[in-house]
């Protein structure tokens, strides 16, 4: 679970002192609160209890100026500033006319953040990873930047996404709440821009709960609805009376009556220490025969809702009378009351929760009666949550730990949240390693030219998948550190420029030596490169000092004598790349091809500088540009020593296969470490965010069928009119590209693999690809065959067909594969083709792409087709597709000549049948 949150302490005070005359809640996707307006009153209290009697909390007023903080006067709970949380943003105060008397103090003023795409909140609680919290998100705009313009931003907790802050008008307040157990030591609470505003935040709260409430499977559950059933006074309750300052809403049933009590309720003995303000009350039925019915229409059919109802006897029953009753919902008794609820008058409360997840549109609750019972059901209060997605994983915790000292000691303030994760919004000068089974490793950390100064830090070899290094020119002191020795995957490690002293550590050297590490240390004076270093401070005799000078003079022209040999034997000369040869990054790449070769300034010339960028991605960053002919392109700009071993494959191969569905290959830039590829322009993107979007071309299913054609023809090119063979190796939705004309190229050959003869079967090799598309097959075994690309072709003819990603969001790791197949199996077609297609497409062709695409993912590669296969039974599919448009454009055209009235026809789609499943 995920979450950062404000401290709303001070609407809590008002909540108590005042009583609510007129309030409105809104719960924007059900997971907001919005408080209207409320009149002064009286409030009984209980005995004050303290919040770190429940473990401690975190207290933040978002952009205070009072650096020593405050308490508040109400709630006695010390609010902090967020100082000590954050160092990005500005202290802003709303507009004088939001604020009033009742007015919480912690909403008079907000932390904006106008600078950078993502800006975060960093929270460390004691009790540390692996625990429960509640975590607790406030916003007033308040018109505080006087745009008069509520903004709309995203609100992340880690690398998951917990929702999207928007608003109705300048006065209303939101509030997020979560239930989080972190992965990590620390939380991270992100504010993401999504060019609709400056994102702004109010409060922020964290509390630690008790580990054996709210339990289940997932890691974060965001709050549906809490209720307090029956409330005489119709007032919100939270702290002090809430030990865990949980936020309880008045709600009353129709059809219902309200019981209460004068008498507190035993519930601090229960782990969930239940309010006993919120448990003195209850609803039951009014006609003591019926079944006490709660219903609510979420609205969402695929989130999975845990429900906790907490119930109190506050009736003192005769000898004769008795109370029991079951729950069910949704219409299936609730495994969590054991059959039936005995409630005992005044003693403990008692908590049932559904321990396996609901879902559906509506959640309907009945408590009924059992036969021998002589009194209805009651409920007292009721919460809900529902499951966030959190499949993205965190950073590896000790690379987290290493980089976050790093910045500690350089004081690097771009550094916010997550190092790697999201992908887009990972940290500048670095690059990640990602792969969907394991957490990213950093493995490229570029702080060149960066003004550091003092010693080199030790946390540098706690990265332990660096790959690339490079702290050139900055101001480092001190002895060579002797612990990049560690680092064993180091392939390039740059000090030069600085003013490092002492000698290079021999395992280096030799690393150096032999090639496996591309040292450079060039601009360190005191810094000894060759042996002996020790330096010898005694007095010399003129002797010996003529002797040393002679054998100095001899030891120079000997080296002389050698490097001339030694250039001439091995000088330098161009490499010209061939098929399956490594490229180092000091190799100057000369390609044999009649394609152009660019300079790196007429790079920057042609992108503008780097004007536009148009996509980003593990190999590097991709941009607009345009040739001196005003011939749009494409310009890929490698980002790391590791992306250019993928560009000597890339280019190697689009040198030599040329057909109309693959990216054309127009030139590279290979000059003075910068590696670019220059492709034709795609006027429209990769195929991933056309799906995500609302482009109306996808609309057509004639335009989805045919980007599977173009794509299917593209990969069984590379499979079948190759010699030998290629295997693409990442073919996803993301590496689907559409030109002005929507006609569809697979693009992005870094980590294709050729087989060596035609005959060859597969090749054993390490595993490259993307979750969600990756072939299990080639995943466990590690043998890599052309129906590796037609497992992964599969998925994204399932994206096309429902206009689903791999991963289903709003699932938990829910494979589109596994989502689909059993509406499949069932031969609901219905339930699985994009809504936003309209239902117009001809039935068997749908039905023959839904075929093809899961022959494609049988999880045994033997089992799958061929794409030679697969070309044939799309084409058919379009032609069945484009034939009923033809029919429909032939009856359209017969009715316009026809003066009669156009004829009205309902289609019953309950009733229509197409083929079976098979």
């Amino acid at each position: 679970m995920a979450g950062e949150f404000r401290c709303n302490w001070a609407w809590l005070s008002l909540l108590w002192f005042v009583s609510v005359s007129v309030f409105a809640i809104q719960e924007a996707d059900g997971k907001s609160i919005v408080l209207a307006r409320e009149k002064n009153s009286t409030h009984h209290k209980q005995a004050r209890r303290k919040l770190d009697d429940v473990g401690g909390s975190i207290d933040i007023d978002c952009g205070l100026l009072d650096v020593l903080g405050y308490t508040d006067n109400k709630t006695e709970i010390p609010y902090k500033t967020d100082s000590e949380y954050i160092d990005t943003g500005e202290d802003r105060e709303i507009s004088i006319e939001f604020i009033s008397e009742n007015l919480e103090r912690t909403y008079r003023n907000v932390r904006s953040f106008p600078e950078g795409k993502r800006n975060c909140y960093t929270l460390r609680h004691p009790e540390g990873r692996n625990t429960v919290y509640l975590l607790r998100a406030s916003f007033l705009y308040g018109n505080y930047d006087g745009l008069d313009q509520p903004p709309k931003f995203d609100l992340y907790i880690g690398v998951n996404k917990w929702d999207t802050i928007t608003f109705d008008n300048a006065s209303q307040i939101v509030i997020k709440e979560i239930l989080h157990v972190p992965p990590m030591d620390v939380v991270h609470v992100c504010l993401l821009k999504t060019d609709k505003g400056t994102p702004f935040i109010s409060a922020l709260q964290m509390r630690h709960l008790h580990n054996s409430i709210y339990t289940n499977k997932s890691q974060t559950l965001a709050l549906y609805k809490r209720l307090d059933f029956g409330s005489t006074t119709n007032e919100i309750v939270r702290f002090e009376e809430d030990a865990y300052d949980r936020i309880w809403l008045p709600y009353n049933l129709p059809h219902c009556k309200s019981l209460s009590t004068g008498l507190n309720i035993d519930s601090l003995n229960n782990a969930y220490r239940l309010p006993s303000t919120v448990m003195r009350t209850a609803v039951t039925p009014t006609n003591g025969s019926d079944p006490l019915e709660v219903q609510f229409d979420t609205g969402d059919p695929i989130s999975k809702f845990y429900v906790y109802m907490h119930f109190a006897e506050i009736e003192e029953l005769l000898e004769n009378e008795q109370r029991e009753f079951n729950i069910t919902l949704n219409g299936k008794l609730l495994d969590g009351s054991l059959n039936y609820v005995v409630l005992r008058y005044l003693d403990l409360t008692k908590t049932i929760h559904n321990p396996q997840p609901i879902t559906g549109p509506n959640l309907w609750f009945s408590l009924n009666k059992k036969e021998n019972s002589t009194l209805p059901p009651i409920l007292n209060a009721m919460e809900i949550y529902f499951e966030k997605d959190s499949y993205q994983e965190p950073t590896d915790q000790e690379d987290v730990n290493a980089i976050m000292d790093i910045k500690k000691a350089y004081t690097i303030k771009s550094w916010q949240g997550d190092p790697c994760a999201p992908m887009s919004f990972s940290w500048d000068r670095l690059d990640c390693s990602f792969n969907g089974y394991h957490a990213p490793r950093i493995i490229k950390l570029d702080l060149s030219s960066s003004n550091l100064s003092g010693t080199i830090s030790e946390s540098f070899s706690m990265l332990k998948s660096l790959e690339n290094l490079d702290l050139s020119n900055n101001g480092f002191t001190g002895s060579f550190p002797d612990f990049f020795i560690h680092l064993q995957h180091l392939k390039t490690l740059n000090l030069s420029g600085n003013k490092l002293s002492g000698e290079i550590p021999l395992p280096l050297k030799e690393r150096s030596d032999n090639g496996s590490l591309l040292l450079s240390v060039d601009g360190n004076p005191d810094l000894c490169q060759q042996a002996p270093c020790k330096e010898d401070k005694s007095t010399f005799p003129l002797h010996a000092v003529i002797a040393i000078i002679s054998s100095l003079v001899l030891f120079i022209v000997l080296c002389i004598l050698v490097r001339i040999i030694w250039r001439r034997k091995y000088s330098k000369k161009p490499v010209h790349l061939t098929a399956n040869q490594p490229v180092t990054s000091h190799e100057e790449v000369v390609l044999k091809s009649s394609n152009t070769q660019f300079t790196y300034s007429q790079i920057v010339d042609i992108t503008n500088n780097f004007e536009k960028m148009i996509g980003k991605g593990g190999s590097g960053t991709v941009y607009h540009g345009s040739l001196s002919d005003d011939t749009q392109v494409a310009v890929k700009l490698l980002s790391s020593a590791e992306s250019c071993r993928q560009f000597q494959t890339e280019a190697e191969l689009l040198m030599r296969v040329h057909h109309r569905n693959l990216a054309s290959f127009l030139g590279y830039c290979n000059e003075g470490g910068h590696t670019a590829i220059i492709y034709e322009f795609m006027a429209y993107g990769n195929l991933e965010k056309c799906l995500s979007g609302s482009m109306k071309k996808l609309s057509s299913w004639k335009n989805r069928i045919q980007i599977a054609v173009d794509a299917a023809q593209g990969l069984e090119y590379l499979h079948h009119g190759c010699k030998p063979p290629i295997v693409h190796r990442d073919v996803k939705t993301s590496n689907i590209l559409l030109n002005e004309k929507m006609q569809a190229k697979v693009a992005d050959f870094g980590f294709s693999k050729s087989f060596s003869t035609e005959s060859e079967s597969h090749i054993s090799t390490g595993v490259i690809g993307t979750f969600g598309y990756l072939d299990p097959d080639y995943y466990s075994s590690y043998r890599l065959t052309e129906k590796s690309d037609v497992y992964s072709f599969g998925i994204v003819l399932l994206e096309l067909i429902t206009g689903q990603r791999a991963i289903i969001k709003g699932q938990e790791n829910t494979h589109i594969v596994n989502w689909a197949t059993p509406f499949v199996e069932r031969g609901d077609l219905r339930q699985i083709v994009d809504s936003r297609l309209q239902g117009d497409f001809d039935f068997g062709s749908v039905w023959k792409a839904v075929e093809a695409a899961i022959a494609c993912v049988s999880p045994t590669s033997i089992q799958r087709p061929t794409m030679s296969y697969i070309v044939p039974e799309l084409k058919e599919s379009l032609e069945m597709e484009l034939a009923r448009e033809q029919k429909s454009r032939d009856s359209y055209g017969k009715k316009l000549k026809s003066n009669s009235s156009f004829d009205t026809h309902v289609v019953d789609l309950e009733a229509a049948s197409g083929p079976e499943a098979r």
